[in-house]
């Protein structure tokens, strides 16, 4: 008789193995450098304080933003170690929201285009509440749930 699934080969276990090893050498990499950017991001919001020069408001909130992606990505690549190799979805939804809230203020002069980023905000919104209305755990699919029977009487 013919099994449904054969046997794993050593060169199926290697593979996935080598990939996963070098992804998290990748995104350690990516982590370092998001760190750095953001304590440089951090720096020049210090020293523009301390200066008090003239800034524009719409790019000093843009750099805020900024910022806070830097903080998004760095706290989504923890998550992902923290989490087995998973990236939450929320975290991507976190990092849209702030992105798109990022090009409206940069760069709005086409009333258009303002309008269908805002129109992606709110369908990012809306996505993260459909994710907050669903269970997180999901069910284990090698137990399945006892159904009771509840006959009316």
């Amino acid at each position: 008789m013919r099994r449904p699934f054969p046997e794993a080969t050593p060169l199926a276990v290697m593979v996935p193995k080598v990939l996963q090893v070098f992804l998290n050498i990748a995104l350690i990499g990516l982590a370092i450098t998001l760190s750095f950017l953001l304590m440089r991001s951090l720096v020049e919001f210090i020293q523009l304080l301390w200066t008090m020069e003239s800034y524009s408001y719409k790019l000093f909130l843009a750099d805020i933003l900024l910022f806070f992606l830097y903080f998004e990505f760095i706290a989504m690549i923890v998550k992902y170690f923290k989490e087995d190799y998973h990236f939450p979805l929320r975290y991507f939804l976190y990092i849209g929201i702030t992105a798109m809230t990022r090009v409206i203020i940069v760069e709005h002069d086409n009333p258009v285009h303002t309008l269908l980023n805002a129109l992606v905000i709110f369908i990012l919104i809306g996505s993260y509440f459909i994710i907050n209305m669903t269970p997180r755990e999901r069910p284990d699919p090698v137990q399945p749930q006892k159904k009771s029977l509840h006959l009316p009487g």
